[in-house]
């Protein structure tokens, strides 16, 4: 299967993005091309396209599903499995932000949660807790928002990422009426 030039150099490019993301870079290049498939794709034929062991493909197609990100489909008549991704790159983007925090983030605020709670036995112990705490309050912090985040609407997370360098203006402007606010003072009563 020849793959089309600008199919190509998006599979190209992903593979080499993998390895960036923490990911190698033959999973990389089947997500690329599960996602600009018209049609799901059997191993075979990743196989085909891509030039790369059938071990190897079926060894990243387990990765991506435990990824969840992608759908094993079947077809009638067919016993073999077919992949795609998800169509709404929202849910794909939502997924991707969920395996990673439960990934990445969550371990680590389990580990600064254990720390947090021993005793410093010295000086250096009690100024790295200090910093940890900075670390985990920001942790927290970040998690708060992504945890409300996630639960908003397509069509709001559009509109909230739309805004950009809106949102400090309107922050900006919200300082300014609260700042109008100290300075009157109520009138006295006589």
């Amino acid at each position: 299967m020849e793959l089309p030039p600008i199919v190509q150099s998006f599979v190209l490019h992903f593979g080499e993005m993998g390895s960036r993301w923490g990911i190698n870079r033959t999973v990389g290049q089947i997500y690329a091309l599960l996602y600009v498939s018209p049609e799901p794709l059997c191993a075979d034929e990743i196989v085909e396209a891509l030039g790369i062991s059938r071990s190897n493909v079926s060894m990243s197609l387990r990765e991506l599903q435990t990824w969840n990100l992608v759908l094993l489909k079947h077809k009638p008549d067919d016993r073999r499995d077919f992949f795609t991704t998800p169509s709404d790159v929202w849910l794909i983007l939502r997924t991707l932000a969920e395996e990673r925090k439960k990934r990445e983030i969550d371990p680590t605020l389990s580990v600064l949660r254990e720390v947090l709670m021993q005793t410093p036995g010295s000086d250096a112990e009690r100024f790295a807790q200090q910093r940890m705490t900075e670390m985990h309050g920001l942790i927290e912090q970040l998690t708060g928002w992504y945890d409300e985040v996630k639960r908003l609407e397509t069509e709001r997370l559009v509109t909230l990422l739309s805004l950009g360098a809106k949102v400090t203006k309107l922050l900006e402007a919200k300082d300014k009426v609260i700042s109008l606010g100290r300075r009157r003072k109520p009138a006295d009563k006589r």
